[in-house]
């Protein structure tokens, strides 16, 4: 993961998001920029490869519910 100074994609959030307090994802170069819709000036970028992994697990629901 790394933290780079901007992000050039367009920020998106989930349809499924009902309020402003959103995680929103941007495709960057790098693979996939992530943030919180409340602290837009942070975010973490994720290598393409892990970003699919972990969509994959999502999608299969294979995680801890906790």
């Amino acid at each position: 993961m790394s933290q780079p100074d901007s992000v050039a994609g367009t920020w998106r959030k989930s349809t499924r998001c009902e309020s402003q307090k959103c995680v929103e994802v941007a495709e960057v170069t790098a693979g996939m920029a992530v943030r919180n819709s409340t602290d837009p000036e942070r975010h973490v970028v994720f290598p393409a490869t892990a970003w699919q992994a972990f969509v994959d697990t999502v999608r299969l629901g294979e995680f801890d519910r906790g």
